[in-house]
């Protein structure tokens, strides 16, 4: 399947949290979207990788996503190297996505900005014709995705595009909710971490609204890029 969108997040509930609205917008304007998971999230103080696995899975079908699928690398350990970049690679050749959203280029967790760069190194190598992949014993065609958008997370990064998510909060946060284990529940009596406060799962909505009134709309969600924005023209700014 040719997917338009395709996003990455080192751990599942990244894609969720950080670009959960700008995915069910553009489900509902018809764009065929994925989900990619770094690892398993197996390192969590929190539940487990198979009970992270069944959240990932509920969370799928909330946002509506077309495919979902985890490359089940080392939480916290795995690197940006040939071999987890071959394995991106056939993914993006598989899936041929015009875009591809990934982690945020500087964040808390060590393992975003690790795998933000590790997305964006595969997505360019993934054009070049002579880094040969193969799947099932079929060889796959070379593929660059047109654009490479970060998305951002933990850290209070300046946005270079927001885009209107006015509509789709309710579908986000209910994607994140999804992962019942990992956020806010007054009745846990499991460890607390910086995720599971109440104002993180409350932050998930004020800094939408935050980001969507300095562009005049109820909520937005920010990304940064790695090279100049263009726009047609001056009326596709809203």
């Amino acid at each position: 399947m040719k997917l338009d969108i395709l996003a990455f997040g080192a751990h599942p509930d990244d894609v969720e949290l950080s670009c959960g609205g700008t995915l069910a917008k553009e489900i509902a304007l018809g764009k065929k979207v994925g989900i990619i998971d770094l690892t398993r999230g197996e390192l969590g103080s929190r539940g487990s990788a198979e009970l992270r696995d069944k959240e990932a899975s509920k969370a799928k079908e909330i946002l509506g996503v077309h495919i979902r699928e985890n490359l089940g690398f080392a939480d916290g350990f795995f690197l940006n190297d040939k071999t987890h970049q071959l394995e991106i690679i056939k993914l993006l050749r598989k899936y041929q996505p015009e875009i591809v959203l990934c982690n945020a280029i500087d964040d808390r967790h060590i393992d975003h900005p690790k795998g933000s760069e590790l997305v964006s190194n595969a997505s360019f190598l993934s054009g070049l014709l002579k880094i040969e992949t193969e799947v099932n014993g079929v060889k796959q065609e070379k593929w660059r995705p047109k654009q490479v958008y970060h998305y951002i997370q933990w850290k209070t990064i300046e946005p270079d595009f927001v885009v209107d998510v006015t509509g789709y909060m309710d579908v986000k946060v209910n994607a994140v909710k999804a992962y019942g284990s990992q956020f806010y529940d007054p009745n846990s009596n499991e460890v607390e971490t910086p995720i599971t406060s109440k104002n993180f799962i409350d932050s998930i909505v004020y800094r939408a609204q935050d980001l969507g009134r300095l562009i005049g709309v109820d909520a937005a969600e920010g990304f940064t890029v790695e090279r100049y924005i263009g726009v047609n023209s001056l009326h596709d700014l809203i």
